[in-house]
């Protein structure tokens, strides 16, 4: 013979267990506190009904005891947070364990992060799905793909404050600052040599989308036969996926945060949050290391089929 299922005093749902899902020990600890309030419950009655032991119930979290072993990474974390709104709790034990030297697991950060309410929704747009025209190129060692795109603001005079950033896709590292009211082809080809210069040779590949700038002649003359461009598809900014998710920083950390009184302050700032992206920035796809760092120690080389220039 089967047994009825049984009702849910406080929903009136069926279920075959009479008491609630099981859940954290402080969401029960809430539930017992609503029913004794709210329907006049007896402690004892309360906790059968959630599905807690009253030893539980009376025992006070560590987070609310003046001994708690974890007040001082408590600390640390909210004034990270503080100090850096846009990260989240990766990057905390990223700068925990690399910057600071602690052995903190990454699961206890995570667990802190949580209970001190640190955790910030961000919504992403749903991603589409594209079909590019262009062959993949993979960013299989250094100087392969460079990507390149624009960023734009205003100072609080209504002026526009134009960005151009680039990034190499393998090791992270922004390569171009270039802040200006407007940027011409011209100007863009002037800079790009100077990286070239810097860097001891152009790339292999240089990876952006369909805007004035990057198909103009003066570009195309300036690459020529020694750096590849491709273009990604009009309208689908996923096939540019590294520098997107850096203006998305750039925007997040950096340009949301401050009003440009004038270009200089602008360029200032901007260049200091590009150098603190290479130094400081550890990055999870790099095995926690900055840009920089993991420039340096790469030894990966190209293999030609990785990658083809039409």
């Amino acid at each position: 013979m089967v047994r009825p299922a049984a009702r849910c005093r406080l929903c009136r749902c069926q279920s075959t267990d009479p008491r609630p899902a099981s859940t954290g020990a402080t969401a029960k600890r809430r539930a017992v506190d609503m029913l004794k309030q709210v329907l006049s419950m007896s402690e004892r009655f309360a906790c059968k009904v959630v599905g807690l032991y009253r030893s539980t119930y009376r025992r006070l979290p560590a987070a609310q005891t003046l001994a708690d072993p974890d007040a001082g990474l408590r600390a640390w974390l909210r004034s990270y947070a503080t100090k850096h709104q846009g990260h989240g709790f990766r990057r905390a034990w990223g700068a925990l364990r690399f910057d600071e030297g602690s052995g903190v697991n990454l699961k206890k950060v995570h667990r802190l992060w949580r209970e001190e309410g640190l955790q910030v929704r961000e919504h992403h747009p749903r991603k589409r799905a594209g079909v590019s025209s262009v062959s993949p190129v993979e960013a299989d060692a250094p100087k392969v793909v460079w990507a390149l795109d624009f960023q734009f603001d205003s100072t609080v005079d209504g002026k526009a404050v134009k960005i151009a950033p680039m990034i190499d896709e393998h090791t992270r590292e922004s390569l171009l600052h270039l802040v200006e009211r407007s940027i011409t082809a011209e100007r863009l080809v002037a800079e790009l040599a100077k990286v070239f210069t810097a860097r001891g040779g152009p790339p292999r590949v240089l990876r952006m989308d369909n805007g004035p700038e990057m198909i103009s002649h003066a570009l195309q003359q300036f690459c020529g036969d020694r750096v590849g461009i491709v273009y990604i598809p009009p309208g689908t900014p996923w096939n540019n996926g590294y520098i997107e998710s850096f203006n998305r920083r750039l925007r997040a950390e950096c340009l949301n945060r401050n009003h440009w009184t004038s270009l200089l302050e602008a360029r200032v700032v901007i260049g200091d949050f590009k150098d603190e992206h290479n130094r400081r920035h550890r990055h999870s796809a790099l095995g926690y290391l900055t840009p920089a760092e993991y420039a340096a120690a790469c030894t990966h080389t190209h293999h030609p089929v990785a990658c083809s220039i039409n």
